[in-house]
C-alpha cells in the first residue's frame, strides 16, 4: 500500500510516495523551499504544489513542526503566528479531495524510526531527536508514542534549548563541530535526567553526519543516528495516515 507523505520543515517542504509496509519512498521526492513569511495559506498552497507536482490521487500523512490536535495547528515556533488555530487537516482534505492526517513532524519521523529504523524492536523509553530549524522529539513507551511533547523547548541556561543547540542555531552562529556538540550534550544529559530513556535517536538531515558529533556526547543513554536519516518525516507521515495512534505501532508486536 502506497501513501502520500508530506514533511513541513522551517526551511523546505517535500513529499513522496511511500510504501508503508517497508517504508521506502517509491519515487522521487519533490521538495520546495518553505515560503517566507511561512504563513498557514502559503504553506498549505506550497503543500498542496508539492502533491500536485508528484501527480499523487490518494491518502495523504503530513508532518508539521508544532503541536497537532485533531488536525489542528496548536504551536509554530519555526513558521508564521498565523498557523496558530489552523485547521490543515480539513483544508488539505477539502483541497484534494481525499482523506489526509496531520501530526507533529517530530512524531513522524520518531514513527518511522520505531517502524523500519534504529528504534525497532526496542522496549522500554525510547526518545528520538530531530536536530534542524529547531529540536523535535518524540517519546515512545513500549512502542507507544506520547504525542506532542515539544521538548526542545525546556529552558538550558535561561534560553530555550532549541535556540542553543539546534542544527539551525549551529549554521546560525556558524559554531564548530565540537563547540555545538558541548551545547547538544548539555542538552541530551538534561533531556536523559528528566526522562531515564532506555535509547536516543538523533534524526534530521545532520544525522547523515553524525561521526561529527556523536563522540562527543557524554550522556549515559545510548546514542544513535536515525537510519533512515532525512526520509523519516516523509515516511513516518505516511504511516501516521495509516495508523490508530492510540494502538501501539505494529512493529512492538511482530
Amino acid at each position: 500500500m502506497n501513501v502520500f507523505g508530506l514533511d513541513v520543515g522551517g526551511s523546505g517542504i517535500k513529499g513522496a510516495p511511500v510504501d508503508v509496509m517497508t517504508g521506502e519512498l517509491v519515487e522521487g521526492r519533490v521538495r520546495i523551499e518553505t515560503p517566507q513569511p511561512a504563513t498557514s495559506e502559503a504553506i498549505l498552497r506550497t503543500a498542496l504544489d508539492v502533491v500536485s507536482r508528484s501527480g499523487w490521487d490518494g491518502l495523504v500523512g503530513c508532518g508539521f513542526p508544532g503541536v497537532v490536535k485533531g488536525g489542528i495547528i496548536q504551536t509554530a515556533a519555526n513558521v508564521d503566528d498565523s498557523n496558530l488555530g489552523f485547521d490543515l487537516q480539513s483544508r488539505l482534505e477539502q483541497e484534494l479531495g481525499s482523506t489526509a492526517r496531520v501530526i507533529n513532524d517530530a512524531d513522524a519521523a520518531g514513527l518511522a524510526e520505531v517502524r523500519w529504523g534504529a528504534g525497532r524492536e526496542v522496549e522500554g523509553v525510547v526518545l528520538m531527536l530531530t536536530l534542524g530549524t529547531g529540536i523535535g522529539t518524540a517519546l515512545f513507551v513500549d512502542g507507544k508514542l506520547v504525542p506532542n511533547t515539544e521538548l526542545g523547548h525546556i529552558e538550558i541556561q535561561g534560553k530555550d534549548a532549541e535556540s542553543r543547540a539546534s542544527d539551525g542555531a549551529r549554521k546560525r552562529e556558524n559554531l564548530g563541530w565540537k563547540k555545538w556538540s558541548k551545547r547538544l550534550d548539555e542538552y541530551v544529559r538534561t533531556i536523559e535526567d528528566l526522562l531515564w530513556p532506555d535509547l536516543i535517536i538523533v534524526g534530521g538531515g545532520i544525522s547523515k553526519k553524525s561521526e561529527k558529533f556523536l563522540p562527543h556526547l557524554t550522556a549515559r543513554t545510548k546514542v544513535v543516528p536515525a537510519r533512515m536519516q532525512n526520509e523519516a518525516g516523509i515516511a513516518g507521515a505516511a504511516l501516521a495516515a495509516t495508523l490508530d495512534l492510540s494502538a501501539r505501532p505494529p512493529s512492538t508486536v511482530e
